[in-house]
């Protein structure tokens, strides 16, 4: 019996990354963690005695992205403005690398009126034309806005890609097959992106899954499938390189699965009970490995780690108190804005 493979993405010259872009990479990465941490801290600062849930500055859900920061350092260090990306429910630090407004971001999580959807959005519905970033808390729902995005760079013929990213659970969402057969079939300027965290939601991937890797799905659709493990962000940035440059290029899809890592619950207020491997999980945090690597290959120094901390730290204090001094929208006003 025969069997499909999906058609290899074209290698690299295994050239090592330049120092300046592996600082910009960690510099990335710590930027998008000491902003989930702020809004960890934010969310729960008043959802006291206990947890409610509807309590707080900020009330209702809140998915966080730690331990995923290596898939957005690594995709949106290959991106521009002008280049289209969706991502899912936990889309902070997609949004945080691909040049998103931190003022704007934190206000529309913030559900204030200097928000970028005046606060009508919250934290899993940002919208963003200036970046051209979106995200949707419908699983796997980000795919197919991309692939309309991608038809008109086409069109246009203005080199610009999308790129689509989801979970693994996504990918056994009819939305994820029926986006990669249409994209392959149009050969559309698009990168799907798979963040493997190894649970979608309290289901492990070996429960909901018939197969290892997701990758091996795009041999289905006749694209490149290739899947990064170990949550190496330069592993990540290499196999985004290919795919991206394959894009531009007029050649169509490709599809990229990264076993990455959910350091934190699926949601805030998740005691995480399903999880045996949790006290093992902040022992694989990438970004204090990441840091070991480049001060080992003497990119970062000892004192950088702090330094480059406290300058991330400072961008986000402000973009948290901007938040919190925009005005909460007025309910007679909760009609507009919303329907266009």
């Amino acid at each position: 019996m025969s069997t499909i493979s999906s058609p290899p993405i074209p290698q690299s010259s295994g050239l090592l990354l330049a120092p300046e872009l592996r600082l910009s990479l960690y510099e990335t990465m710590v930027l998008c963690r000491t902003y989930e941490e702020a809004i960890l801290r934010e969310y729960h600062a008043d959802k006291g005695p206990g947890f409610d849930i509807g309590k707080g500055l900020v009330p209702g859900e809140m998915h966080l992205s730690a331990g995923q920061e290596p898939v957005a350092a690594g995709v949106c260090a290959h991106l521009t403005t002008a280049d289209a990306l969706t991502a899912t429910h936990r889309p902070h630090h997609l949004a945080i690398a691909h040049g998103m407004d931190l003022r704007a971001m934190t206000a529309e999580i913030f559900g204030r009126v200097d928000g970028l959807g005046r606060g009508r959005g919250g934290h899993m519905h940002l919208f963003d034309p200036e970046t051209h970033f979106s995200c949707s808390g419908i699983i796997a729902e980000g795919y197919p806005p991309a692939l309309g995005m991608a038809f008109a760079f086409q069109r246009k013929g203005n080199g610009a890609i999308a790129v689509a990213v989801t979970g693994e659970g996504a990918a056994n969402q009819g939305g994820f097959h029926e986006s990669l057969n249409l994209a392959a079939l149009w050969k559309l300027p698009v990168v799907f992106v798979v963040e493997d965290n190894d649970w979608g939601i309290s289901v492990p991937r070996s429960a909901s899954t018939s197969i290892p890797t997701n990758a091996a799905r795009a041999a289905g659709y006749g694209i490149p499938g290739e899947r990064v493990e170990d949550n190496d962000v330069e592993a990540v940035h290499a196999a985004a390189g290919r795919a991206v440059a394959r894009a531009r290029a007029g050649e169509g899809p490709s599809l990229i699965e990264v076993h990455t890592l959910r350091m934190w619950g699926h949601f805030e207020g998740d005691a995480q009970g399903y999880r045996p491997e949790l006290p093992e999980v902040a022992g694989r945090d990438p970004i204090p490995r990441y840091a070991q690597q480049l001060i080992t290959d003497g990119v970062l120094a000892t004192d950088d780690v702090a330094r480059l901390k406290a300058a991330a730290s400072e961008r986000v204090e402000d973009a948290i108190a901007f938040a919190k001094a925009s005005p909460i929208p007025d309910p007679a006003t909760a009609g507009e804005y919303v329907f266009v």
